[in-house]
């Protein structure tokens, strides 16, 4: 087995962790706090965006960017082979869907709803937008890193 098959695998793996817990958010966990008044939704996912930033789910989150960006590293060189295409279109959804887009949407909603007064009536509407831009964007990042496993795995079998 070599480095890129390693570095492969695990990529796929993380991509696939990482695509299960956004779906999990996008499927059912965002419904269900938005059928809770208001203050308690906010103050719920308040507490979820404090609790998710552990070594587990960074670890895996973040490890999975690192390997995502070394694979692409080891499949460029070998261009001509078969598998390369579909690693680099891996690499890439994951960075740029998952990564990138967490960066640039779901962590400035935390930040924001983190600084709300969840008792504040005003909080109802920014709570209101929150819910649906935070879960448009986490679908996003659902689809972009399964479809990250899947090139990934694809280009495993033909590598």
């Amino acid at each position: 087995m070599n480095t890129l098959t390693i570095v492969a695998g695990l990529a796929a793996l993380g991509s696939a962790l990482i695509a299960g817990v956004f779906f999990a958010f996008s499927s059912f966990i965002m419904t269900a706090l938005a059928r809770l008044p208001s203050p308690e939704g906010i103050r719920a996912m308040q507490s979820i965006n404090v609790v998710v930033l552990n070594r587990t789910f960074l670890g895996t989150f973040m490890g999975t960017a690192i390997l995502s960006v070394l694979v692409a590293a080891l499949a460029v060189p070998n261009w001509t082979a078969a598998a390369s295409p579909w690693f680099l279109a891996g690499a890439v959804c994951y960075v740029v869907g998952t990564f990138i887009v967490t960066g640039m949407g779901n962590v400035p909603l935390n930040n924001r709803l983190a600084a709300l007064n969840a008792d504040d009536e005003s909080s109802q509407l920014v709570w209101a937008q929150y819910l649906n831009r935070w879960t448009a964007l986490n679908t996003l990042r659902t689809a972009a890193a399964a479809a990250a496993s899947v090139a990934i795995c694809i280009g495993l079998m033909q590598h």
